[in-house]
């Protein structure tokens, strides 16, 4: 990508979103076409079509998503496939339309099966159940997935779909019923340090493993990938086994139950831990096979404890309110 190309982040505000423009910025990239939802609806067919016409953009990055935890996944499933299609089709459509020369469309990894050998490859897609708590989430990216396959064979585009295992860091989800497990655990963890109470509960029995990746590190790796020559990007798309898919993870992995007293650590709670065992697990161990993206020349460089304190930091600073002690 050259310095001035027109770049349209979908989903700026979010996230990953606001990772990739921090990234893009720092690294001199000033053409960027950025639209909040107010001014651009995503999963309107008649805006979008109008905003590619109009504005025409070279590279897009499709970060835009309806995302949450296991709460928010299994209780608004209609929402998050619904959306999640819209947004996903609009843009793919809009972007051959106009011309786009690359697109990157992010997914994650719950994309894969349930029960999918450990690290979780590329070609494993497909390959059986998807965890029942988020498959409506899972199979609207499956769906992106395919359609990016499906318009680079048909009409010759460049799009990659990259697969981040679970993300954190600035501008992440703390609400409770929202959120994924690290950011929900930051504030149960600062709330009840706040009270002073003697325990946190958390869900299921801790035994789960999970892997975390700091969000500046995948923005690196957005603009790592959409900047690479054509002979490796093209390799990518063209790929025999699990053409235009890669992941990109840290190899962190991690138990819930070991995560959570990292976090308790970092936030200062002196209290215990109880797991409320009537709570669901989900899918037993999530850890990404890298090893195609780590051939390329990428690699995550925050660790997850620093990448845990400065989440808390940033809490403290954007999120945290005053909780009133318990009396």
């Amino acid at each position: 990508m050259q310095s001035n190309a027109k770049i349209f982040v979908a989903g700026h505000r979010g996230m990953v979103g606001s990772a990739i423009v921090r990234t893009l910025q720092g690294a001199g990239y000033s053409n960027l076409l950025l639209r909040s939802r107010t001014e651009l609806d995503l999963c309107s067919q008649r805006e979008v079509e109008t905003f590619f016409s109009q504005e025409r953009p070279e590279y897009v990055f499709l970060a835009a998503a309806r995302v949450g935890g296991i709460i928010a996944n299994s209780n608004y499933k209609g929402e998050f496939i619904h959306d999640n299609l819209m947004i996903q089709n609009n843009i793919i459509h809009n972007s051959w339309i106009a011309g786009v020369t690359r697109l990157l469309f992010l997914g994650s990894t719950c994309i894969y099966p349930k029960f999918a050998p450990q690290p979780m490859k590329e070609e494993y897609l497909l390959t059986g159940s998807l965890e029942p708590t988020n498959d409506a989430y899972a199979i609207a990216k499956i769906a992106g997935i395919y359609q990016c396959r499906s318009y680079n064979l048909q009409y010759g585009t460049r799009y990659l779909s990259a697969m981040p295992n679970n993300l954190y860091g600035p501008n992440d989800n703390f609400d409770l019923e929202t959120s994924h497990v690290l950011p929900a655990m930051i504030r149960k963890f600062h709330e009840a340090k706040q009270r002073g109470d003697v325990s946190v509960t958390i869900w299921g029995t801790g035994t789960p493993l999970r892997e975390f990746l700091q969000v500046d590190d995948l923005a690196a790796a957005c603009v790592f990938l959409m900047n690479l020559d054509d002979s490796r990007y093209d390799a990518l798309l063209n790929d025999p086994v699990a053409p235009a898919l890669i992941n990109v993870g840290s190899g962190q992995e991690i138990s819930i139950r070991d995560l959570a007293l990292l976090v308790q650590d970092v936030v200062g709670f002196t209290g215990g831990l109880v797991f409320d065992t009537d709570k669901p697990d989900g899918t037993p161990r999530k850890l990404a096979d890298s090893s195609r993206i780590h051939g390329l020349g990428w690699r995550h460089s925050v660790e997850l404890r620093d990448g845990v304190a400065g989440a808390y930091r940033w809490y403290l600073e954007n999120c945290a309110e005053t909780v009133s002690p318990r009396l």
